[in-house]
């Protein structure tokens, strides 16, 4: 069961104004942090979040613990588009929908990455491992799904296409427009380079 990283302990639940500010913070955080990079100034994160530096410090010890959380909530949210795209009625284009997701986040998330690997005898060490095996399990699902409509080749695996993801996000990372740019490389990856064809 994955980590619920907004309680304060297994067994209590935080207050509503806890979770509240908690909320706020992890936003803040975020939207910082994609301007920003992981460097973001927890001060200016705890005045977008409109609490003080004591409340960010008493939900967060350290800059660590507030990059994970933001990383861990990218990946829930990606995993919950997953789930969502699950009901789209062409199992194919959901799919390709949600690799157009995975691309993104790779792309605008790469540096908050690269910081959590350069913390991570600080943090918690299965944070990487967890997340990776969330987005496996979101894709393959959607994968399964897509290879019984016959939509995608059999030996067709969610490691192949997670590592085509990341292969074209690493050709990408430094173009200033690099999220467009792995969204139409992986378009040509998965549609091919023949000619469009008219229906």
């Amino acid at each position: 069961m994955p980590h619920d990283s907004r309680t304060t302990s297994p067994a209590r639940p935080m207050r509503a104004d806890a979770r509240r500010n908690y909320d706020r913070i992890l936003a803040a955080a975020a939207e910082a942090i994609a301007e920003q990079g992981a460097e973001a100034s927890l001060e200016e994160i705890a005045r977008r979040a409109g609490v003080g530096s004591a409340t960010l410090h008493r939900h967060f010890p350290s800059r660590q613990q507030l990059l994970e959380a933001v990383f861990r909530d990218k990946v829930e949210a990606l995993c919950a588009g997953a789930a969502d795209l699950a009901g789209h009625p062409d199992a194919g284009q959901a799919l390709v929908t949600w690799l157009g997701a995975v691309a993104t986040h790779a792309v605008s998330n790469r540096g908050l990455a690269a910081s959590l690997m350069r913390g991570a005898h600080d943090g918690d060490p299965t944070l990487g491992a967890t997340c990776h095996a969330m987005i496996v399990t979101a894709g393959d699902a959607l994968l399964a799904r897509a290879r019984h409509a016959n939509a995608v080749r059999a030996d067709v695996a969610i490691a192949d296409l997670l590592t085509l993801v990341n292969a074209i996000c690493l050709a990408v990372e430094h173009e200033p427009d690099g999220a467009a740019q792995a969204d139409r490389l992986l378009n040509l990856a998965l549609t091919g380079v023949g000619p469009t064809r008219q229906s």
